[in-house]
């Protein structure tokens, strides 16, 4: 097997994500340990400046298959050209983000590769020649370390904010090559119509470093202009619990938590949202946890840095008042 480390360097409107550059940082640790290189991939339209991007992220040579029929993301033609890919350069270790499109691209990938899948990782370190990633598992009550396996390349996909994003170089060199798209190979049973982007949130949940959440304590969908005006004010991104998505009081893209986003920001804000453990899996990861809520025996005090007991109709105009006032 080739010495070197391949990275599906996933793309955001034609750019790198930050989760692109955090695994190419991943990839970059584990490569340089070794005396490996690092070969990036990226897949999309008009995406050439990518390609060049990654490599002044640190990738040594970067492909990538560029053509207005991979504009949105198809897990079925991203994985052919990625295993083609893996096929030309036989990595060691495929490395990705666990993102949407990593968690539907990756175990697609594994099944075509016969290779073993480490997913939503918050650690890789070499033993030996073998790669152990650290996890958390059983809504994070456990933290376990597991060796992907299997005759194919391994594959992992990290955890976003895991790792510090790759900082761009000045110019990158290296080897760029682009791969010809080629329906027959490539092609997918499934094509995407329309994408249509939310409007109202700048911020992605699994990007943003605050995020403010609101839950069944809010009472009414109205009252979430209190966590939209909270957000604002801070720079962050709005949440949501799965109750009050279910309840039809914000879509689907807010909703933190098993069955919505994996998100570790710096700070959470979780405004009367009572943790239940669903919630608590998609966001515990956090690395300081606000929470407030009326109930002082509300689950989300277990795992809370802060907690303020009372009306959160009362705390947040004083907190949003305070924070427009520094």
């Amino acid at each position: 097997m080739a010495d070197g480390i391949l990275v599906f360097a996933e793309l955001k409107d034609g750019k790198l994500a930050p989760v692109a550059k955090q695994s190419l940082t991943a990839a970059g640790k584990l490569a340089q340990a070794k005396g490996l290189e690092v070969t990036a991939v990226c897949i999309g339209k008009n995406i050439e400046a990518a390609a060049g991007d990654s490599i002044k992220c640190g990738a040594a040579a970067a492909y990538y298959c560029d053509a207005a029929e991979l504009e949105h993301f198809v897990d079925e033609s991203y994985a052919k050209i990625v295993a083609e890919i893996a096929a030309k350069t036989q990595p060691r270790l495929i490395i990705g983000g666990a993102s949407f499109v990593g968690k539907e691209l990756f175990p697609r990938l594994a099944a075509m590769l016969n290779s073993g899948l480490a997913a939503d990782v918050i650690a890789i370190d070499w033993e030996g020649e073998e790669i152990v990633a650290t996890r958390p598992a059983y809504g994070g009550k456990a933290i376990l370390k597991v060796s992907p396996n299997g005759p194919g390349p391994r594959l992992v996909t990290i955890r976003a904010k895991a790792f510090p994003e790759a900082t761009p170089a000045e110019t990158g060199d290296g080897k760029i090559e682009k791969i010809a798209y080629d329906s027959v190979r490539h092609g997918a049973r499934a094509k995407v119509i329309e994408k249509i982007r939310e409007s109202g949130q700048s911020v992605s949940l699994t990007d943003a470093d605050i995020i403010v959440s609101g839950g069944r304590g809010l009472r009414d969908p109205a009252n979430f202009k209190l966590i939209r005006e909270l957000a604002e004010v801070l720079g962050g991104a709005v949440g949501a619990s799965r109750a009050t998505v279910d309840a039809g009081w914000i879509p689907y893209a807010h909703q933190v938590g098993q069955t919505g986003k994996t998100v570790n920001p710096k700070l959470y804000v979780a405004c009367g949202i009572s943790g239940a453990i669903q919630h608590l899996v998609g966001m515990q990861s956090a690395k300081i946890i606000v929470a407030i809520n009326r109930d002082p025996e509300a689950p989300i005090f277990k795992v809370a840095t802060y907690g303020i007991v009372g009306d959160l109709f009362e705390i947040l105009p004083k907190l949003i008042a305070r924070l427009k006032k520094a």
